[in-house]
């Protein structure tokens, strides 16, 4: 899989590249970046990549012309002329796009080429969104000052969940946002498996040696070597601590008749600490 990142701070990726999982991906050559100065696409001394916005206001716009040429070097047309490729797919990280998610890295990951454009100052001229690109992504609700961050944390999700890059595949499935049990196919035949897919919700509490630190003991449960129990247990605690952190995941999330009992005991135990 390629990744393309159109951004003024080439520098900017520099040491992010660098490191674990990414590194050996590129190694492995199974991940390739290209990362392209916006800049190197202007022909003025100044190398002028924004202007100031029509109709007045704040800030600086990234001017269409620079975009549009760096496109056409990468070899990508207008949206209306790659109707039905389904290999590659152009992204505007921007603070107006859709909320970056679990399952549309999953999405991305199945392409063959993901463009990623760093939006900067007030943002890229929308003429630049409305031709080229297929998706605006915003990876939270706060504005950063460019699109580099966001670029690289969609980067990292997708990535890793590319077959062959994590050292065990069950790795990308069981873990907050993962897939439901029924989507998990992973499985060794005849070995029970103690995780418990997330099917949208947050990953369980994890422990490891020693058996008790700082005065806290790891749950027995965790050390008895009942699969069953342990599974049992760690589909409540995910359930506790999405209810806890993120209820509003549980609207759409993968739920039991028993995930749905176990949630109205832990909300009945809230109300009675209530005062």
């Amino acid at each position: 899989m390629r990744f393309e990142i159109i951004t003024i701070f080439p520098g900017f990726f520099a040491g992010f590249f660098e490191h674990g999982i990414l590194r050996r991906a590129q190694a492995d050559g199974l991940v390739t970046i290209g990362v392209h100065d916006l800049r190197t696409f202007t022909h003025d001394r100044h190398r002028t990549v924004d202007d100031r916005p029509f109709g007045g206001g704040e800030g600086m716009v990234l001017k269409p012309e620079p975009l549009c040429e760096a496109f056409q070097s990468l070899d990508i047309a207008r949206k209306t002329e790659r109707i039905g490729d389904s290999r590659t797919r152009v992204i505007l990280t921007s603070a107006q796009g859709r909320p970056f998610t679990q399952a549309i890295a999953r999405e991305l990951a199945k392409l063959e080429r993901v463009v990623l454009v760093c939006g900067r100052y007030e943002g890229v001229d929308e003429r630049i969104n409305e031709l080229y690109c297929d998706q605006e992504l915003s990876i939270g609700d706060y504005v950063l000052s460019g699109g580099e961050l966001a670029a690289s944390v969609v980067l990292d999700a997708t990535m890793r969940l590319i077959p062959g890059v994590l050292g065990n595949e069950a790795s990308g499935e069981f873990e907050s946002f993962g897939v439901a049990d029924a989507a998990i196919f992973t499985d060794e035949a005849g070995v029970p498996r103690s995780q418990h897919g997330a099917g949208g919700l947050l990953d369980y509490p994890h422990y490891t040696r020693p058996a008790e630190f700082g005065g806290l003991k790891a749950p027995e449960v965790l050390l008895n070597g009942d699969h069953q129990q342990i599974r049992k247990w760690r589909r409540e605690q995910q359930l506790r601590k999405t209810l806890a952190n993120r209820p509003d995941l549980l609207e759409h999330a993968a739920l039991s008749d028993e995930d749905r009992r176990i949630l109205r005991e832990i909300a009945a135990g809230k109300a009675e600490k209530t005062p």
